[in-house]
């Protein structure tokens, strides 16, 4: 008899949650007194995550700005020497960030991937200045190597 009063009372609730929904009201999938945070992932994936993630880590660190030498451990690991080299020497002639190609700190950033060729890949970072209300955006074009995933090329894009 045990197998007749649970199929009544599964029925009995599956008729009631139903019944509910077509009245318009809504069943909890599961009550809880607080809602889970939110889940972020990642992976080792296409370059222009690489490109992504540096770029997120970069602006906090150069926003934080007593991470001391945070930002040239970044660049050390993300960015190619020969690039290096060529920001190294940008920045001395414009006394600005050459991997931003601004003397300020942009409030948000975005990578886009783009079209891939002969061993690279380049991706378009749109950098965000100013106030929520009226931003305003610069575009760059980035390079990196597909056999190292590593940043080659820092440039506005034309």
């Amino acid at each position: 008899m045990s197998g007749i009063t649970s199929s009544l009372t599964t029925g009995r609730a599956l008729v009631a949650a139903a019944l509910l929904i077509a009245a318009g009201a809504s069943v909890p999938a599961v009550a809880s007194s607080t809602a889970a945070p939110p889940a972020r992932s990642g992976s080792s994936g296409p370059a222009y995550d690489r490109v992504a993630d540096f770029y997120g880590a970069y602006i906090d660190a150069v926003t934080d700005g007593g991470s001391g030498t945070l930002g040239t451990r970044l660049r050390t690991f993300y960015l190619t020497p020969a690039l290096r080299s060529q920001l190294a020497g940008w920045e001395h002639r414009q006394h600005a960030d050459g991997v931003l190609r601004a003397q300020n700190v942009p409030s948000a950033w975005r990578v886009t991937a783009g079209d891939s060729g002969a061993g690279h890949t380049w991706s378009t970072v749109r950098l965000t200045w100013g106030s929520p209300q009226h931003p305003t955006y610069t575009y760059l074009t980035v390079q990196s190597d597909l056999a190292t995933k590593k940043i080659s090329g820092i440039k506005p894009r034309s």
